[in-house]
Parts: C-alpha cells; sequence; structure tokens
C-alpha cells in the first residue's frame, strides 16, 4: 500500500526544475496525484500530491541533490490522497481594481459569508507601476445561484472593486 504526502517545493525560476524532480520522484517509485506548478515574481512555486512505497522512501534525502543543485526549499506534510472525490466548478469570478492591501481579503470574506468553497484562485498585478491593477481569477462552488451570489458581492463596488460572474459548464462523459 502507498502513503501519500504533499510536497511543496519553492525556488528561483529556472528550466528543468519540473523534469529533474519528477525524474528523481519516478525512479523512487513515487507516482503523481494532482499537481500545481506556477511561476510567482521570478520564483517557481511546486505541490505535489505523491504516492510513494511504504518502505520508509525519504523523499527529502532523494531530492537533496535535485534541491541543492535548484536552490529549491521543501516543505513535506503528510496527507490521504482522496483522487477522483473533489468538488467541480460550477462559478468564475474575475475580480480587477486598484492594486492595494486587503483586496483579496475583503473579496474572500464576502465569498465565504456567501458559502462560496473556493477551488482554485490566481492573482496577479497588471497596469504599470504607476497605476498597477490587481487581479484576480476564481473558481469555485456554490449550492446558491450566481444571482444570489453577486448580490452579496455588489457591495465592494463602492470599494473601487469590478467583478463578472459566470457559471461554468463542465463537459463530463
Amino acid at each position: 500500500m502507498a502513503e501519500w504526502s504533499m510536497l511543496t517545493l519553492v525556488g528561483e525560476d529556472r528550466p528543468g526544475i519540473v523534469a529533474a524532480v519528477t525524474e528523481v520522484l519516478f525512479a523512487s517509485g513515487c507516482n503523481l496525484g494532482e499537481t500545481a506548478m506556477v511561476r510567482l515574481g521570478g520564483n517557481f512555486s511546486m505541490m505535489l500530491m505523491v504516492s510513494r512505497p511504504t518502505d520508509g522512501c525519504a523523499l527529502d534525502e532523494k531530492l537533496s541533490s535535485v534541491m541543492e543543485r535548484f536552490g529549491l526549499q521543501l516543505h513535506q506534510s503528510a496527507i490521504i490522497g482522496e483522487l477522483h472525490s473533489h468538488l467541480q466548478p460550477n462559478l468564475q469570478l474575475v475580480v480587477y481594481g486598484a492594486d492595494r492591501a486587503g483586496i483579496v481579503a475583503s473579496v474572500t470574506a464576502k465569498l465565504a459569508e456567501a458559502g462560496f468553497h473556493i477551488l482554485d484562485l490566481r492573482t496577479d498585478v497588471g497596469g504599470s507601476s504607476r497605476d498597477p491593477i490587481y487581479v484576480m481569477e476564481i473558481e469555485g462552488y456554490a449550492d446558491q445561484e450566481a444571482a444570489e451570489l453577486e448580490q452579496r458581492l455588489e457591495p465592494l463596488r463602492q470599494q473601487g472593486v469590478e467583478w463578472r460572474l459566470s457559471t461554468i459548464d463542465l463537459m463530463v462523459g
């Protein structure tokens, strides 16, 4: 039986990181579940669900040469590997406004009050250094209708935050 870990690796963005990490994991008898890998401001971050053999495979030792070569930091946590049992998003929210402290907190607080389950949240800073714009793309799941969620989000417009909510139709079959 396999054990699951969540690996988080962070370091300066450089070509070859994904190949080097996944080659070591494969050679160690590991299998990947869900992953998220992204460049954030000149840094590269990887989150990987890793199924590993129960033979005491010490992933930090196996990955040590790759971590040293690429200057990566590793965090590892034991997890339950529940693949194929997660919510599918039914709503997408695109939010934009002047870049300011607290914009993510205010938007996500409104979503939490509405019972909106955030499944994926990505942010970026656009515009110019003189007039920066903060952009959020959020996918999630809500039991209520989009119109009900829109009512809860409406007060954000008084804070200079614009948003667009749309439904997601998943093609399953």
